[in-house]
């Protein structure tokens, strides 16, 4: 098998799945898309031993030409690249097995199988892509199918709204996206080949190039959910658990991510100071958001939002590794606590039927599970561990990695530098506080309702192995076998611009703060450690040890501005319905009034009798004029003619030749004139 065939394999094997549950499955179909899957994932593991470490595989072929405006439909695995595939074919394969549980008995059992293979196709092209116009064309894939995910449950209205605002959102960002890819296209030697970019961008005027990355950028604010375009995923939560782990885990929010890491080189040190404010800016506000959430989901998401905020940081600090890296291990550990967030609400709600007003995603109505369902509370724990950054699990060597670039970055820099890596390590103390605030609250408090929480058992086993993996991936040694060393084989694989030729402000960066990292190594891992260990104590003090003083000041704290503003996630939606929606919506009904009161019935109704008067008129002189003086006059003429030159055929040869003798001589003489 070549190459070439094997990276289409892997590319096209979800879309095979796609199109075999649409149209030729029966309606509780799991079977195929199962083993399609296991193969796309068998085939990125062959990738993997075969390819890893090694030269880099390409190809491509022209697809449009037209004068100067060319594309190219082509793939460029790197190490980077191989690593993703296999982040995405595990998770995803991981989801379609679990999904065989959770969702069994759904009337579109068959269909959702078949989406979930049409997100994993538009994934694995995003990762794959050498070019941007590749690109953005599985972006908008990626797009719409999560779109058909989010709201695959379309009749509760939440979720058909759901729907509609992520896809919505996302257009806003990839508006910014098409423009900025246009730029470098036009500017950058009429091409859209990422890497061809990477060394053509020194060429490209300083001011352009910084607006082309800031407007790229604005693609992964909207697929990233970075402020302000992050209130869609949250609302995402509307769609099934599983598709909740899947796009907060492997696929949709990623692509942001994995898209800048591709673009870094071109990147100038304005769009990186963007990048970082914007980042540093989410991962801050949408912590102290997730602090007051009671939806267990909700709690996830708003770590999901934090969690990429640290990622795009990393990238305006100039360390684009640190930010891979941590959506490597961010895959692992959301995804076995988005899937272990599903297998409680699965049970409470098995737990729960027949009883009215109990929500199954309520923490509040949760507590003690951890004796009801081990399984589900260990792989939790552990990832819980792993996101708080904690020693010996994966999440340890790569957030440290983003904390730490960000103060290196202000050792180089200085001044209000120091912001970055102020809310680096308060962002840590926020998530550890609230992701054990989750853990207490579902696992360890006694019970509000004991009587539902005496009807909870554990999943069955097609839940939990999937839990059991992914918690498993959450520990450090999978990354690197010394806990304290993140520069392992991980590490150095997405290294993938270190030595290069590249001269732009983006690698220099790197260097520098990279440099500097080694110096700061130590004293981050300590603070990461104690800050985290801080959250952890807060939390197990006002949930576990000291409940009756959390409800003496829970009032105070309502009145609190912060309070209300985490609880009310910082009126971002009420302030888009205010100042954006409603007046565009008010706006959109007057231009609706003009176009129907005024356009429609007074001018074009006014027009009517005038028009049809013109008709009539214009029919009048169609008929008498063109139609019987003209047309048949031509008819009359001809008709008269044609019965005159009738009598000159006389059947007689030799009329006929001293007719064309005549005319010959004629003729002649007609030509000798000239």
């Amino acid at each position: 098998m070549t190459d070439s065939l094997i990276i289409l394999s892997i590319l096209f094997i979800p879309l095979v799945s796609f199109v075999y549950q649409l149209f030729f499955s029966s309606r509780d179909s799991h079977g195929i898309p199962i083993i399609l899957i296991s193969l796309n994932l068998c085939f990125s593991i062959f990738l993997f031993f075969k390819f890893f470490g090694s030269n880099i595989i390409k190809d491509s072929f022209e697809w449009i030409s037209i004068s100067n405006f060319k594309v190219s439909l082509g793939f460029w695995i790197d190490d980077a690249a191989i690593i993703m595939i296999f982040v995405v074919s595990l998770v995803s394969l991981l989801v379609h097995i679990y999904s065989v549980s959770y969702m069994k008995g759904d009337a579109r059992y068959s269909r959702y199988f078949g989406y979930l293979g049409l997100f994993t196709f538009s994934m694995n092209g995003i990762v794959i892509a050498d070019n941007l116009f590749m690109i953005f064309i599985f972006w908008e894939l990626v797009g719409l199918s999560s779109y058909l995910l989010i709201g695959f449950w379309f009749e509760k209205e939440s979720a058909s709204l759901a729907c509609k605002k992520a896809f919505l959102i996302n257009r806003i960002g990839d508006i910014g996206m098409f423009l900025g890819i246009m730029i470098l296209f036009i500017f950058g030697g009429n091409t859209f080949n990422i890497f061809e970019l990477h060394h053509s961008a020194h060429s490209i005027s300083h001011h352009y190039l910084t607006l082309a990355g800031i407007l790229i950028f604005f693609g992964a604010i909207g697929k990233s959910a970075q402020i302000p375009l992050q209130t869609w995923l949250p609302d995402a939560m509307e769609g099934p658990t599983p598709v909740s782990a899947l796009i907060h885990a492997a696929t949709m929010v990623a692509a942001g991510v994995y898209m800048l890491v591709r673009v870094f080189p071109i990147m100038t040190q304005e769009a990186l100071l963007f990048i970082a404010v914007i980042g540093s800016f989410t991962a801050l506000v949408a912590g102290f958001i997730a602090i007051t959430q009671n939806d267990i989901k909700k709690v996830l998401a708003y770590s999901t939002v934090s969690q990429l905020g640290y990622m795009v940081l990393a990238i305006g600090m100039g360390n684009y590794v640190a930010a891979m890296y941590h959506l490597i291990t961010h895959a692992m550990f959301k995804a076995c606590l988005f899937l272990g967030s599903g297998s409680v609400i699965h049970a409470m709600h098995h737990a729960s039927e027949g009883e009215e007003h109990i929500d199954p995603q309520d923490m509040r109505n949760m507590g003690g599970l951890r004796k009801k369902m081990p399984i589900t509370y260990i792989t939790m724990l552990i990832a819980t561990l792993s996101i708080c950054g904690l020693p010996f699990f994966s999440g340890f060597l790569s957030k440290d990695e983003i904390i730490n670039a960000s103060l290196s970055f202000y050792t180089i820099n200085g001044g209000l530098s120091v912001i970055f890596p102020m809310i680096a390590f308060v962002a840590a103390i926020v998530t550890a506080f609230y992701m054990f605030r989750m853990i207490f609250l579902t696992f360890w408090v006694d019970p509000s309702n004991k009587k539902i929480i005496s009807n909870v058992h554990e999943s069955d086993n097609l839940i939990k192995i999937p839990l059991i993996i992914l918690a498993a991936l959450s520990f450090s040694f999978v990354f690197n076998l010394n806990p304290f060393n993140p520069e392992g084989w991980v590490f150095h694989s997405i290294s993938i611009y270190e030595g290069s030729d590249y001269h732009q402000e983006s690698i220099e960066l790197y260097h520098q703060v990279h440099k500097e990292m080694k110096i700061n190594h130590s004293l981050v891992s300590s603070l990461s450690v104690i800050f985290g260990v801080l959250g952890i104590s807060l939390a197990y003090f006002l949930y576990i040890k000291r409940r009756d003083f959390l409800s003496s000041i829970y009032n105070k704290m309502l009145s609190l501005k912060l309070y209300q503003l985490s609880l009310n996630k910082f009126y971002f939606d009420r302030d888009y319905n205010t100042y954006i929606y409603n007046p565009f919506k008010k706006l959109t009904k007057k231009i609706s009034h003009f176009d129907w009161e005024v356009y429609d019935k007074k001018i074009i109704n006014a027009l009517g009798p005038f028009t049809l008067k013109a008709s009539e008129k214009t029919g009048r002189a169609d008929y008498t004029f063109l139609d019987q003086v003209i047309v048949d006059g031509f008819a009359r003429i001809s008709n008269f003619a044609g019965k005159k030159l009738q009598k000159l055929q006389s059947g007689v040869i030799q009329s006929y030749l001293l007719v064309a003798i005549i005319a010959i001589i004629v003729l002649i003489m007609i030509v000798q004139q000239f």
